[in-house]
């Protein structure tokens, strides 16, 4: 347990509920300087299904603040940073009527097809939400509990999100925010408003939704709890937003600063003045929490795989080794950018003089290879394609994943100190509620990007033409659900 050494102005809380476990960090508003920090666990379930009980992030958060120890009782604002797209339903009481389906449970594919068209193709969808709806998407996901389980979305009487969920919780209200309601499928980017014709065409009563805050707002403030809660009763609390969305705030993107996150998923985005609308699906036109947008391409298969590859391979996840010309689509739970959902991984090129660390190296190279795809559509054109690209994530640490991203990607890489970019990000939006500050401006004050820049090195052509002649070649056997399914 921590205490609060003394600090030089208000002290906020500032949260990332993500896919696996919950942080929560106490930040000097002031200097950014993290006081206490907690951490817990919760469950996801494997396989096809990919679902955790809400119930489970909220005790995660209790646990997580109570490590904090008195410093979490003396923060004057909170915000919570979650993990997007997740489908939470509740009933009349504020419970759980089932497990959320999270992002990554890919089973609302066939619902995110039939939606695409029902509305009039990709462009139509582009243009009105920023995005074409794949399985990740919220929309698609209640599409498929109103097919698939026709009871558990007549007993649900409030949609949210896990940010929203964990918000309400604390609040009492129901809220979301600009960012992570963007992820949703029926939020219209143009016109920042619900959309009723998707609403309706899904059978979706907006009434289930929450008030969508503005940048900046307090939504409220800390209710009556209980003491598994160490909060101060009024303590005020900031929108929140979705992961990617805060992780962004916790760098102080200014608009063309590319990022690359290596974490469960990979995604590469950057701030943008212009409102994305993609009509390819390749890149989601998702809000940032600031008032401007943060054009973003995501890949289901990142760290994860790759170190499933080594595992397979007993291998140490740096036992890489150069020079092979085996590659491999590391698509082992369908892929998103591609857009695969069935898809499983694909090995090609193995000779017998192929080693197990060349077969490690192709895992990397075939996880950057789908995310560098996407960079140059997730920039503006006029982005200095030259900068450094901040590479951050659980796996931003690695050598391995360092030397794959500067190979493939010929830039220099900054590798940002800070390591829990999503609850500072969070953070620096609750401090914005004490002083009015932009929240982008905060964490530039805070120095919140400050690494080392590793030098660019030459671009790997011939393994990036490679790699993307065999995921052309491969086109049939990776749209095609794997056997037995």
């Amino acid at each position: 347990m921590s205490s609060a050494p003394t600090a030089q102005g208000p002290l906020v809380v500032g949260v990332d509920s993500s896919t696996q476990s919950t942080k929560a960090l106490v930040v000097d508003s002031a200097t950014g300087r993290v006081v206490a920090r907690g951490q817990a666990s919760h469950r996801v379930s494997t396989g096809e299904r990919r679902e955790s009980d809400p119930q489970e992030w909220w005790v995660a958060l209790c646990t997580a603040l109570q490590q904090c120890g008195r410093a979490a009782r003396e923060a004057a604002a909170v915000s919570i940073g979650g993990q997007q797209h997740g489908l939470v339903t509740l009933d009349k009481n504020g419970n759980a009527v089932r497990p959320a389906l999270l992002w990554n449970d890919v089973r609302s594919a066939p619902q995110a097809r039939s939606l695409v068209e029902r509305l009039g193709g990709p462009k139509v969808w582009a243009d009105r939400v920023g995005s074409v709806p794949g399985p990740s998407f919220t929309v698609t996901k209640w599409a498929w509990l109103t097919e698939q389980e026709p009871a558990a979305a007549r007993a649900t009487t409030a949609v949210r999100l896990p940010h929203d969920y964990l918000t309400e919780r604390l609040t009492g209200l129901g809220t979301t925010d600009r960012g992570d309601v963007s992820g949703t499928g029926w939020w219209a980017s143009g016109t920042e408003q619900y959309d009723e014709g998707i609403l309706d065409m899904v059978g979706l009563d907006p009434a289930l939704l929450p008030r969508v805050a503005r940048p900046g707002e307090v939504v409220g403030t800390v209710r009556d709890s209980d003491d598994d809660l160490p909060f101060s009763r009024g303590t005020l609390i900031a929108p929140g937003t979705g992961d990617n969305a805060a992780a962004a705030l916790g760098l102080g993107l200014r608009p063309g600063t590319p990022v690359l996150s290596l974490g469960t998923s990979g995604t590469v985005y950057a701030v943008s003045q212009n409102r994305p609308a993609d009509p390819t699906g390749t890149v989601a036109g998702f809000a940032d929490a600031r008032g401007a947008w943060l054009p973003l391409a995501c890949t289901l298969n990142c760290t994860l795989a790759v170190d499933r590859v080594a595992e397979l391979l007993q291998l140490d996840r740096e036992a890489v080794e150069p020079d092979g010309l085996v590659t491999l689509l590391p698509y082992l739970d369908g892929e998103r950018t591609p857009n695969l959902p069935h898809s499983s991984g694909v090995l090609h090129g193995l000779r017998h003089d192929t080693t197990p660390g060349q077969l490690l190296q192709a895992a990397y190279d075939g996880a950057v290879h789908s995310l560098l795809g996407a960079l140059d559509l997730v920039l503006d054109a006029d982005a200095d394609r030259s900068s450094p690209l901040l590479l951050i994530g659980g796996g931003a640490r690695g050598a391995a994943w360092q030397r794959t991203v500067r190979r493939l990607s010929g830039r220099p890489v900054q590798v940002p100190e800070a390591q829990e970019l999503v609850a500072l990000g969070a953070a620096a939006q609750a401090a914005g509620l004490l002083t009015g500050e932009d929240p982008g401006a905060i964490a530039r004050r805070w120095d919140t990007a400050r690494g080392p820049v590793l030098d660019p090195v030459e671009r790997d052509e011939a393994t990036l033409s490679r790699i993307s002649g065999v995921l052309s070649d491969a086109a049939p056997l990776l749209d095609r659900a794997p056997h037995g399914e």
